[in-house]
């Protein structure tokens, strides 16, 4: 067996797991609910408070969805449970973040504001006016909102102008040298 794919996911009261017959994992919680819909070739059987994903062929295609499949139902179970979260930092004079409603607007040096509607199921916050929080359940939707607002204004290499993500380390060029 695939060795991501044959350990068990654990879950606690937290977190609701039923298994449908149309071979779908749905796992509520508090404040949402996902759904994973998974090939005929995997399924997926609840013993208590553990699920165990199993697999009908031995080939390489059904050993790599057996793995991914499982990584998915670990990620929706941590999602509904703990969250995500991904903190934006933003760098520049005059860089400015504010949310209102749904909407996220940016000031990032430009002519005009940026208006970013915020998705379902994603929640935003704003410290500072400089550092943006986006967090939700669904990890690959946390990243996707993260990366498109740092895509607005990426770091650049002279000045670290941008936004960034916290932590990142911009690697800085070296500018124009004065010519003799």
């Amino acid at each position: 067996m695939s060795r991501i794919g044959r350990a068990p996911i654990y879950f606690d009261d937290k977190a609701q797991v039923t298994v449908t017959p149309a071979n779908e994992v749905i796992v509520k919680g508090v404040k949402s609910t996902l759904t994973i819909k998974m090939l005929p070739q995997v399924t997926a059987k609840i013993e208590g408070k553990k699920i165990t994903l199993l697999r009908d062929a031995e080939t390489k295609e059904v050993k790599s969805l057996h793995g991914m499949y499982r990584a998915l139902v670990q990620s929706a179970v941590t999602g509904v449970t703990k969250g995500f979260t991904k903190i934006l930092e933003l760098h520049g004079v005059g860089y400015r973040a504010n949310v209102a409603g749904k909407k996220l607007e940016l000031s990032l040096g430009f002519s005009h504001p940026i208006n970013f509607d915020i998705p379902e199921g994603i929640e935003v916050k704003v410290d500072k006016q400089t550092t943006i929080t986006v967090s939700g359940a669904n990890a690959a939707v946390v990243g996707q909102v993260s990366a498109i607002i740092r895509s607005f204004r990426p770091p650049e290499p002279y000045l670290g102008k941008g936004v960034r993500y916290q932590g990142e380390h911009i690697r800085k060029k070296a500018g124009k040298s004065a010519g003799k």
